[in-house]
């Protein structure tokens, strides 16, 4: 299978699945997973095999760069005692658990040890695509948890694989060291790439060369971290959080609005295209299983390990919200939100993905004496069906458990926060418009003009901000102006298309003039609260 055929095949994947997504009312990523296995089927598409380099270098640092942009740094540090020991011990409790569990079925302890690291971290891609139903708080506190976790999975597994494999063993000091290096490397590329990026940033205004900027960002802290041992996950987090908080200063408005665009569609395609890529692995993890025997203890394997990862991330959400709650009292005590019914929510959306097929993938096929790595079709067989059953299974029950929580909404607080926003702005560039005017010379008509604007817009935002947006005459204004302005622009639309059809203009023009009317067209559109 060529690579341009399989290119188009994950392409038409990912938009029939999303198309059929909202028909059948299932969760696109679990079409795109089934498609996946379908595609197994066609001897034409099993040689097809997804290398772990393709996912740790292509896939991995563009969807976590685009979430960790996306996620708000105020809410990690908000929770950030429970991130951090749900990134660290869980990561830890998870791995050991799943070990034990697989060794009782048979497993070595090695290769044992190897799957439950390679398991035991969530995934940030797979929360985000099927965490919606979530409030934007939870959808918040599970991706921080799944950005920062890979970490601490990744130096367990190199510890397994590195024992397992024969070579020198490691003692305490060493694995200490390999903990270190990970996050304070990992940290340190980050924070390295953000200040280089800063600097380019500084000196690149047109939009096309501070694209590029972007799309070099997460990739070049993904490399530098893995250049020194660390880790390049936790590189691209840190690189994403940091662009986050000084990208909106420095990226000017028309490159911002070509680097979302270009970063919706990249990792939307991404993103689907690895579900289709892990059903496909599925099916080739099936073939690599020797007999029926071994393929019915891979299935239990796949079935008990996946209710290991449920039970044991619930009863430590239960034991750390305890604890959190005993140690920490007053304003540092846990928020209400994270009760009991919202830990049950968040044990049920702790989706594997991307990194854990990229590591059991990434398993040695030998031993350092050149004897086959023991197990690792096993290994393989079962921590892909295990991605695929949290996916399949957890994802379909998510909403219902959501519904039965009855999780407090946030989306008031997003629309207190943005009123509080557009109100502060918009008076405060109102009461700078004198001064501003007269540094420009700006004649007084057009001044007089603009005050009239801004001071609409502030009745507009205070009667909304006071709850009578219903009956005050400035909100009934402004939604009869919008309603008037959208239908003027579809109006003149109309007409630079008759004009460019009637070969008056050129499409040189046309284009030009559409994406003029297409910002302001989005600019008199309602927002929309996230989540």
């Amino acid at each position: 299978m060529f690579g341009p055929e399989l290119v188009l095949i994950l392409g038409i994947c990912v938009l029939a699945c999303n198309l059929w997504a909202d028909r059948l009312r299932t969760p696109a990523p679990i079409l795109l997973l089934v498609a996946g296995i379908l595609l197994g089927f066609f001897p034409a598409l099993r040689a097809v095999q997804l290398p772990p380099e393709a996912v740790l270098f292509l896939f991995l640092p563009a969807l976590l760069y685009w979430e960790s942009l996306t996620t708000p740094l105020r809410d990690i540090r908000r929770y950030q005692r429970g991130i951090v020991l749900m990134s660290t011990a869980l990561v830890a409790a998870t791995a050991a658990a799943v070990a034990v569990v697989v060794h009782a079925l048979g497993l070595p302890w090695g290769p044992a040890w190897v799957l439950g690291a390679a398991i035991a971290p969530t995934d940030a891609t797979a929360v985000g695509a099927l965490a919606r139903v979530l409030p934007h708080r939870n959808v918040t506190l599970l991706r921080a948890e799944s950005l920062i976790n890979d970490g601490t999975a990744l130096v367990v597994y190199g510890v397994a694989v590195s024992l397992t494999v024969g070579a020198e063993p490691l003692d305490g000091l060493e694995i200490s060291g390999m903990f270190l290096l990970a996050y304070a490397g990992g940290i340190a590329a980050g924070v390295l790439t953000v200040w280089a990026g800063i600097k380019v940033r500084r000196r690149v205004r047109d939009a096309l060369p501070g694209s590029v900027v972007s799309i070099l960002t997460p990739f070049t802290a993904f490399v530098l971290a893995e250049l020194i041992g660390a880790s390049g996950v936790l590189a691209v987090v840190t690189a994403g959080l940091g662009i986050s908080q000084s990208g909106p200063g420095l990226v000017p408005a028309a490159t911002r609005r070509s680097l979302e665009s270009f970063w919706s569609l990249s990792t939307f395609m991404l993103n689907g295209a690895l579900f289709v890529l892990v059903g496909m692995e599925l099916q080739a993890s099936i073939r690599g299983i020797s007999g029926v025997g071994e393929l019915l203890r891979g299935l239990l394997a796949m079935v008990v390990v996946a209710a290991v990862l449920v039970g044991v991330r619930l009863a430590f959400l239960f034991l750390m919200t305890s604890a959190l709650r005993t140690t920490y009292r007053g304003p540092l005590a846990p928020r209400p939100e994270l009760g009991a019914r919202a830990n049950v929510v968040s044990a049920l959306a702790g989706f594997r993905g991307a990194v854990s097929l990229a590591a059991v993938l990434a398993t040695p096929t030998v031993l350092a004496s050149g004897a086959p790595f023991p197990d690792r079709g096993f290994i393989i067989f079962v921590a892909t069906g295990v991605i695929v059953l949290t996916l399949v299974v957890q994802g379909p029950l998510l909403p219902a458990v959501v519904r039965w929580a009855g999780l407090p909404t946030d989306a008031h607080l997003y629309r207190s926060e943005r009123k509080l926003a557009e109100t502060v702005a918009s008076s405060e560039a109102l009461a700078a418009m004198p001064r501003t005017a007269a540094h420009l010379g700006i004649d007084r008509d057009v001044v007089a003009v603009l005050r009239r604007e801004y001071q609409q817009h502030l009745r507009v935002l205070r009667a909304r901000g006071r709850g009578d947006a219903g009956t005050d005459p400035a909100v009934a204004n402004q939604e009869q102006y919008r309603r008037l302005r959208l239908a003027l622009l579809g109006q003149k639309r109309a007409t630079v298309i008759r004009l460019r059809n009637e070969h008056r203009i050129d499409d040189t023009v046309l284009r030009e003039l559409q994406f003029q009317l297409d910002l302001e067209e989005v600019r008199l559109a309602p927002p929309e609260a996230p989540g």
